[in-house]
């Protein structure tokens, strides 16, 4: 069975460390890295080796090539072809290969020689006979060889020469071991041998040590198992039939007193899976000779261990680089399940775009969990990488029902017959399964017939009745008392029809649909059939029984169908089965048979000639189970792998058949729920139950399955608690120098990157001494570990070199040594500055911040240290951006470096200083980004309810191993004098026991086993003395107080005292005290407190002169206390009293009608004054009557009260009308307010419960007040100052909405009162309150203000009267005093013209009109709208330039008409008209008559 194992069971060494942890799969994941290519390169240089026999050996002789005339360096071939663009295409096949690349090597001094040769010759005549260049090459070869050993005699003289010259000048040769060519990685089938070489140069002559997984080989330990050679500087390792414990990792070290050098080199031993498994090809070694090119192959960006459920889609993928990359140039990408090769099918989609290779799972069933491999193969080798799959079932459809059925197949099938086998799942439902169902369908419908009425327990099922020459699907379901299962996935397609034709067929699939045509010999007629042949069971169980036969010999005949009998055993009577129909198969299932009965059976054959004899009959056969469900696996053992796997291992069931595999079911501790850990058996005694919980403790248990059931569980294992296993640690690394004297050393060291899962408890450091370049053998410094990274050496010689190496042990064992370190020189250190300080540890990373912890250097110097200073920079950053962080040197071994950018990568390095100066720098730090990484805490101080203070602090990220490590000033805690420390889960507390000055300072706490998680918390003075009030705070807990003790007055003038808590339990008690005398509920006191609220009071009737004095109340809850008290003493207590009674008159007042609110006044927007006050309790007999000065008002019908408010507006009347209105409103208005108004006012209510009065007086400063509350809202209403012109001047003017003679203005020019002149006035006209400026010149512009004064502040409107707004209003003033002079100057007729005269023929007619304007104006008179001019008839006149006359001396008819009297002068022109009618008085007689 272990044949068939999937390699991720196997048991080997290399497997189980790359799964412990992922700081050891990171390692292996390196390590398979380097080691892909050991197909490709190891035969490759092999084979050339070979090839080229003895000229391979010659050209490294071991002649030092520093030592020779210098040769000229062979150009490295390439087979590549580029484009314009130096883009790889193609390659190209190079002609005479081996002899050129030969040819090239050889100086220039010996070309002639060369181009005899065949290569010379070859390359100068392509068309040169083969056996020509044969020849010619063979020479060559000799030719080479001889050239060899002539190099050889050469080296040795030189080499005797150079023993003299290093005598005389030794460091001049000498140089470190270099490897020239190294060895290569291969990987290599089973049993096959492989062999690692490698040439090194280096003087002294290096010593070559080889490695496995960095412990020495050595050959005498496993004779034959290892062979090593050493010849002219090629060094070699022969690893003969290789096994799986050859997988590892190959190191090469060569050293001499120069140094060390070490190379690696990797070996993967594969195996088939049983015998040669055809679908897995063969490997190919060594780079193709035909294309010249060595093809690099890494998976990157790998798919892990997956959990999938049936039904789902799944893809997996990996990332696959080559190089070098050539354009059209495809790999072939395989996959494998269970190192069976997949291939693309309607379940299994695969993909490759170029650089990713994808196989998608497109409907996931238990059928496809399994160790998933994707192989990528180029010319030059192939790569693998592989993980695990887990399918889950699928919800069932029935609560509690069993899991599908999985791995459905169909065997043995024939004409009409099939047996379908299957594979029980792993989940009953918690009820154990009955039974199985078997459906079929066929290809090409979607119809499932049912093919067993019972359920059957045996995984195998023969299905008859099948049509000869149609294809069928099987699917299985579960039952059991729940219920059916999902069925399980569908058999592939299958054709019923004789295996004989199948094999003739093979080569072309069934049909997925229709019949398939059988068509057979000419059948011979008339030939009845002989007997059936090798009749047997093959199959008995409880519920059927499989016969199987042989055709007769005679094949030729017509279509042959059988008959089958049986017989009951101890009698002779023969009875057939299949009566009606005969079967077509040679196989057959018998069922309903009597179980525990014995039966035999034969068969005959029979066609239309008739039915031929029976077979001889088969033994008696026992109806029942033949395969029995195998026994319990035994001795299960959990064993710690990784954080989140374990692997289990077992022993297999004893004498078991036919076994399908195992289950494994894990169950968290003391859970007692089982999960299946797979849920397709496992083959192999071992597996790896992966998706685990981290820390938990799980049991594990195991079952077997055959086709018969699962067997019982076996036992319980014992609890294993899943975390990384542990292993040994790395090597340390960084080892160096400290402290030196005659004769002994301080060394320090780094701490390995892998510290195996484990603390390390241990280092342990040897030493050996150089001579002449060549080290000696190793001695123990240390014989007990030491825990500390430094270490002094001593028992060393004075002016000796030496060589240190460094172990570091955990509970797993001690490590592999460090590399061996630089050769040191032990001699005494005389300088005057300090050695470098050591041992530097970065804490507490943040995106801006961390803190670099450094040890003080060994050696001081001449004097004291007495400061550090710290370098920083970028870590790609070169070594002139070194900078300081502290510009004044630290005292302290830490530092806090802030400020730094964040996700940027740093390193430091530290410098101590003493009086002589700063001496050397340490080691260069790792490179740390600045970034939090996600989960970070920091710690918390807390203070617990008893005044305890601590420090807490919390990790996320811990590991089962993992540690709280507390450090005072960063040095660790181990008094526990001042601090207790407490750790439960992922928390630690540290407590201080007495807090005081001595525990001021910066604590931390560091996680081990983590990524670094660290906090720290400074504790300064002033910190520690807040904490210790917090504590003082809860160790005497104070009842907190929501307000203080208080005083209030109720209504009747009663004293309430109260307070209210924060927060008081249901058990609180309050005490009640006064002037040190405890007060109990009573008739004076009543006392109430409300737990709900808090609110505690104490309510008395009134106050005495006995009361005064000191009020406490104390409050009590658990140890919780507090007290209030408040001092009624002197005039405190008088005043409480004197408002006590007052509130009691007050209350006696409020029962009549009363004034809730006094007399008092208000200024509307309109600047009116209304008196008014808020009464209550009136009713409709309740009188109001208002008094001035002590007369009554008779109110107008203005007079009244609505909803409790009285009125009056004040009126200015010269006779008011009395008028009392009991009405809801009380009001007397007025048009204006003024000194008539002031008096006092007096409100009086009365009915016959009493009466009340209000009174408000308004005289004098009450006046006062009133006014300038109503120059408020009269300066509040004035408008912006604004500016307009007149035909006098310049006028600034406002507008207020009412005007009041008592309102005092002042105007101000630039700030300051204007004094008034005849050129500027002020004044009001309405409500317009202006300034005119007469005749302004520019002396006027500047800022003007009118300032409104209402008792207060006052109101200011400002102006500027300048530049722009000048001009314009000078300009307009211009205008208009010009158009004031035109209007007063023009022609004008003042009066004096009558508009119509009628007059008396005969009558004389004389008017006139007074006449003005300045210059003196024409005169012109008109007669209907012509020109007159004086004469004897009509006599015109102007006299002193002011009176116009017109005089008709004898009026007669022809007088009558319109006239007009037109004055002009340059200013303007008026007319004045009339009209003259004349008539004769004995014409208007006659008329009249």
């Amino acid at each position: 069975m272990s044949g068939s194992l999937p390699f991720y069971q196997k048991h080997h060494r290399h497997y189980d460390r790359g799964y412990r942890s992922k700081d050891t799969e990171s390692k292996l994941s390196q390590y398979q890295t380097s080691s892909r290519y050991a197909a490709g390169s190891s035969s490759s240089s092999s084979a050339t080796t070979s090839r080229s026999g003895g000229l391979k050996v010659s050209s490294y002789s071991g002649l030092d090539s520093s030592r020779l005339t210098p040769v000229l360096k062979r150009a490295k071939p390439t087979y590549l072809a580029v484009d314009k663009e130096n883009q790889i295409i193609g390659y190209v096949v190079p002609i005479f290969r081996g002899s050129q690349e030969f040819a090239t090597g050889y100086l220039e001094t010996e070309r002639a020689r060369v181009r005899d040769t065949s290569s010379y010759m070859a390359g100068r005549d392509l068309f040169t006979s083969g056996l020509e260049m044969e020849r010619s090459e063979q020479t060559s070869r000799r030719e080479a060889i001889r050239e060899s050993a002539e190099r050889i005699s050469l080296n040795k003289r030189i080499h005797e020469h150079g023993e003299h010259f290093k005598r005389m000048n030794e460091d001049s040769l000498m140089h470190p071991p270099e490897f020239v060519i190294k060895p290569r990685s291969h990987t290599v089938w089973e049993k096959q041998c492989v062999r690692l070489h490698c040439t090194v140069s280096g003087w002294p002559d290096p010593r070559v040590v080889w490695y496995k997984n960095n412990v020495a080989i050595d050959p005498l330990s496993n004779a034959g198992k290892y062979k090593l050679e050493s010849r002219y500087s090629v060094h070699s390792l022969e690893i003969n039939r290789c096994d799986f414990d050859d997988t590892a990792q190959y190191r090469v070290s060569a050293m001499n007193s120069k140094g060390e050098q070490s190379a690696f080199a990797s070996v993967v031993v594969k195996r088939f899976k049983g015998e040669i498994d055809e679908s897995l090809p063969s490997p190919r070694h060594g780079p193709v000779s035909e294309y010249g090119i060595n093809f690099q192959t890494h998976i990157v960006d790998k798919f892990g261990v997956s959990f999938g459920r049936e039904g789902e889609t799944m893809s997996l993928g990996c990332t696959v680089i080559i190089y070098p990359a050539l354009n059209r140039y495809q790999p072939e990408i395989q996959w494998y399940r269970d190192d069976v090769l997949l291939s693309a099918s309607k379940w299994n989609h695969m993909s490759w775009s170029g650089d990713r290779a994808t196989l998608t799972l497109t409907h996931l069933n238990k059928e496809d969990e399994g160790l998933y491999t994707l192989r990528v193969t180029t010319k030059s080798g192939y790569e693998t990488y592989s993980a695990y799959v887990f399918v889950r079932d699928a919800e069932a459809e029935v609560e509690r029902a069993p899991g599908a059925p999985l791995d459905v197949r169909c065997l043995d099938a024939n004409k009409d017959y099939i047996i379908v086998t299957w594979k029980q799942p792993a989940v009953d439902g918690g009820n154990p399964i009955l039974g199985y169902f078997v459906d079929r369908c066929e290809v090409g419908t979607n119809h499932w017939i049912q093919c067993n009425d019972t359920p059957v327990k045996f995984a195998r099922f023969p299905i008859t009745g099948l049509v000869e020459g149609r294809s069928y699907m099987f699917r299985v379901r579960a039952v059991n008392m729940s219920g059916m299962s999902r069925p399980s996935r569908v058999s592939e397609p299958v054709a019923a029809m004789d295996p004989a034709d199948r094999a003739r067929m093979r080569g072309t699939s069934a049909p997925w649909t229709g019949q398939i045509i059988v068509t057979e010999e000419e059948p011979a007629e008339g030939i009845v059939p002989g007997r059936p042949l090798d009749l047997q069971v093959t199959e008995a169980t409880k519920n059927y029984v499989v016969l199987s036969w042989n055709p007769p010999g005679e094949k030729g005949l017509e279509g042959v169908m059988y008959y089958v009998e049986k017989c009951v055993s101890g009698t002779d009577s023969w009875q057939r089965v299949n009566t009606e129909i005969p079967v077509k198969s040679p196989r057959f299932a018998l069922f309903d048979l009597a179980e525990g009965k014995s039966y035999s059976f034969r068969v005959r054959c029979c066609n239309s000639a008739g039915v031929g004899e029976p077979s001889d009959p088969t033994e008696a056969t026992t109806v029942g189970d033949k395969l029995d469900i195998p026994s319990a696996p035994s001795k299960v053992v959990p064993t710690r792998n990784t954080d989140t796997s374990v692997v289990v291992s077992w022993e297999a069931s004893k004498e078991a058949k036919e076994l399908v595999g195992y289950y494994i079911e894990a169950s968290i501790l003391d859970s007692n729920v089982w999960e299946p850990c797979n849920n397709k058996p496992v083959n192999g005694t071992r597996f790896i139950c992966h998706g685990l919980m981290t820390g938990e403790k799980y049991i594990f248990r195991v079952r077997a399955v055959n086709a018969a059931g699962l067997s019982q569980f076996s036992p319980e294992s014992e609890p294993v608690e899943v975390k990384a296993a542990i292993a040994s640690p790395a090597p340390p690394y960084g080892i160096s120098v400290l402290e030196c004297v005659c004769d002994s050393m301080v060394l320090a060291w780094k701490q390995p990157s892998f510290i195996g899962g484990a603390d390390i408890t241990g280092y342990f450091v040897d030493y050996r001494e150089v001579i002449d370049g060549v080290p000696g053998k190793w001695h123990e410094a240390n014989i007990r570990g030491i825990s500390e990274r430094a270490y002094r050496v001593s028992d060393l010689k004075e002016n000796k070199k030496y060589q240190f190496q460094v172990r570091a042990a955990n509970m797993a064992g001690v490590g592999i040594p460090s590399l061996p370190s630089d050769t040191f020189l032990c001699e005494e250190w005389t300088i005057a500055v300090p050695g470098p300080p050591h041992d530097l540890q970065i804490r507490e990373v943040r995106s801006d911040s961390l803190v670099l912890l450094w040890k003080p250097p060994v050696y001081q110097g001449r004097d004291p240290v007495n400061g550090f200073y710290v370098d920083i920079k970028e870590a790609d950053a070169p070594l002139e951006a070194w900078r300081g962080v502290n510009n004044k040197a630290t005292e302290k071994a830490y530092l806090k470096i802030k400020n730094l950018k964040e996700g940027e990568t740093f390193v430091f390095r530290v410098r101590a200083q003493n009086k002589a100066g700063v001496g050397q720098t340490s080691d260069v730090t790792e490179p740390v980004l600045a970034v939090t990484k996600p989960g970070t805490k920091e710690i918390v101080v807390d203070v617990d309810d008893d005044g305890i203070i601590s420090l807490n602090f919390e990790c996320c990220n811990m590991t089962p191993d993992s540690k709280f490590v507390w450090s005072r000033n960063y040095k660790e805690i181990t008094d526990p004098s001042r601090l207790t420390l407490e750790t439960k889960g992922n928390k630690s507390k540290a407590v201080f026991n007495t807090p005081a000055e001595e525990d001021i300072g910066i604590y931390s706490c560091l996680v081990t086993h983590t990524d670094g998680a660290s906090s720290s918390y400074t504790l300064s003075e002033e910190e520690l003395k807040r904490l210790l009030e917090v504590s003082h705070d809860h160790k005497f807990p104070i009842i907190p107080l929501k307000s203080e003790l208080a005083v209030e007055l109720l209504e009747k003038g009663k004293v309430r005292f109260w307070l209210q808590a924060d927060k008081m339990s249901a058990n609180g008690k309050v005490d009640y005290v006064f002037n040190d005398n405890a007060l109990s509920q009573g008739d004076k006191y009543k006392m109430n407190f409300d737990k709900n609220t808090g609110v505690i009071e104490m309510i008395m009737d009134c106050l005495t002169p006995a009361d005064e004095g000191t009020f406490t109340f104390q409050l009590k809850d658990g140890k919780a206390t507090n007290q209030s008290s408040l001092v009624l003493i002197g005039d405190v207590f008088k005043e409480l009293q004197k408002e006590s009674q007052f509130q009691m008159k007050e209350w006696v007042r409020k029962q009549g009608p009363h004034f809730i609110e006094y007399l008092g006044y208000e200024v509307t927007k309109e600047c009116c004054v209304i008196l008014k006050c808020k009464v209550g309790n009136m009713k409709k007999e309740t009188s109001a009557l208002w008094y001035k000065d002590g007369h009554q008002l008779k109110a107008d019908e203005n007079l009244g009260f609505t909803e409790g408010v009285l009125k009056l507006e004040i009126a200015q009347h010269d006779s008011p009308a009395d008028r009392a209105d009991y009405a809801d409103d009380v009001i007397w208005r007025t048009l204006k307010i003024s000194k008539k108004d002031s008096g006092v006012y007096e409100v009086v209510l009365k009915d016959d419960r009493g009466k009340d009065t209000s009174t408000l007086n308004l005289k004098d400063q009450g006046f006062k007040d009133l006014m300038n509350e109503v120059f408020s809202f009269i300066a509040n209403s004035s408008t912006p100052l604004k500016i307009t012109s007149t035909d006098q001047g310049i006028r600034l003017y406002t507008f207020v909405n009412y005007y009041n003679d008592l309102l005092q203005v002042t105007w101000h020019y630039k700030d300051s009162a204007i004094t008034f002149s005849d050129r500027i006035k002020s004044g009001v006209v309405g409500e317009q309150l202006w300034l005119q400026i007469t005749e302004p010149t520019e002396k006027d512009t500047g800022k003007y203000a009118i300032e409104f004064h209402d008792g207060k502040g006052g109101l200011r409107r400002t102006v500027e009267l300048g530049g722009q707004a000048f001009d314009d209003a000078f300009a307009e003033f211009k205008r208009l005093q010009a158009a004031a002079i035109a209007e007063r100057s023009r022609a004008r007729v003042a009066g004096g013209l009558p508009d119509v005269v009628t007059i008396q023929e005969g009558k004389a007619l004389n008017l006139t009109c007074n006449i003005s304007g300045d210059p003196l104006p024409e005169v012109t008179w008109l007669k209907n709208d012509r020109e007159i001019t004086s004469d004897d008839h009509c006599i015109l006149k102007f006299a002193s330039g002011k009176f116009a006359s017109f005089t008709i001396t004898g009026v007669n008819m022809a007088d009558s008409g319109k006239y007009s009297i037109l004055v002009k002068n340059k200013y303007g022109t008026e007319s004045g008209d009339f009209t003259v009618s004349v008539f004769n008085p004995e014409e208007a007689g006659g008329k009249k008559k």
